[in-house]
């Protein structure tokens, strides 16, 4: 059964709420527990979690208000709708990240050069691993929005999460070797957790800049939605596809040639043929079409008798 635009545009806010509420009270969880574990240990691969997770929560609070804001339906002052909002929170997010991993880096390196006795190692331990099983439910749940939706906010945010499942499993290996005297183990594993959420950073900035700047939709959905405008009977061909996403809509323009001798009428019927079958295939898509009128050639009989 189809889904109106309407529908997937409700399902679709109803989701993106529901992931960011998710991501915060999780961030909320961690933190609480990782500080307790870290003031006892003093592990400085635990203060990189922990600032990490607060990083975390800094930036699902930032997805809170940019979703809300960006599915605020279009009014005078933004016809094309918020959607761009969401963007803007993966690039701040990719800020918050950039930060935690400097700090995380300055103090790995600090206990590399000035060690410090490792206590309570085994409760770090417990906390990575409730740490792992919570991220693990937040990420399947991010994985559904995200198919669903394809918001780049809960893409930002489940890509930090992803890493943070093998920042946590590193934590739990470093606590171990520095309980059983591995020296600078918890240090060394701390700088590697610095330089993969800078990582991250990089990617989710990349990511958030296209969008800002209104790079073209992947190559495959273009080509699809020029084969379906083509497949309208009566359209002879399509040029200048310009395509761009803002948030949950993407924006479709396009130029159908259409046999010269049309009535207005009968063009403007054909374009909304093409519009609403691109829109069938993608419901997310906002489709404005120019016809343009193509007329026979003269054929060279006619040339040579004038």
């Amino acid at each position: 059964m189809e889904i109106s635009a309407q529908q997937l545009s409700k399902r679709n806010a109803r989701l993106l709420r529901l992931a960011t509420y998710a991501s915060v009270m999780v961030a909320i969880l961690l933190i609480t527990l990782k500080a307790v574990v870290w003031f006892m240990s003093g592990s400085v691969s635990l203060l990189a979690s922990l600032i990490d997770s607060l990083m975390d929560t800094g930036a699902s609070l930032i997805n809170l208000v940019a979703v809300a804001y960006a599915l605020t339906p279009a009014d005078k002052g933004h016809r094309f709708g918020h959607g761009k909002a969401e963007a803007l929170a993966g690039l701040a997010q990719s800020v918050f990240i950039a930060i935690s991993a400097i700090v995380v880096l300055q103090q790995g390196i600090d206990h590399l050069l000035n060690p410090r006795p490792l206590e309570a190692a085994w409760f770090g331990v417990a906390v990575m691993l409730i740490s792992i099983i919570a991220t693990l439910l937040l990420l399947a749940f991010q994985r559904h929005v995200i198919q669903h939706t394809g918001s780049t906010a809960i893409r930002a945010d489940a890509l930090h999460y992803r890493s943070d499942l093998l920042m946590n499993a590193s934590i739990i290996i470093a606590l171990i070797l520095a309980y059983y005297g591995v020296p600078g183990a918890d240090a060394v594993f701390g700088i590697g957790i610095a330089l993969l959420i800078a990582f991250s950073a990089l990617q989710i900035g990349r990511d958030a800049v296209q969008i800002l700047m209104d790079h073209e939709l992947p190559d495959a959905v273009r080509k699809e939605a020029m084969a379906l405008a083509r497949s309208v009977p009566g359209v002879i061909d399509v040029h200048d596809l310009r395509t761009r996403e803002s948030g949950q809509q993407w924006f479709m323009q396009l130029h159908l040639e259409l046999p010269g001798d049309l009535s207005l009428t009968d063009a403007h019927e054909l374009g909304e043929q093409v519009r609403h079958t691109i829109i069938r295939r993608f419901p997310q898509a906002d489709v404005l079409v120019h016809k343009d009128p193509v007329h026979p050639q003269p054929s060279a009989q006619t040339q040579t008798a004038d």
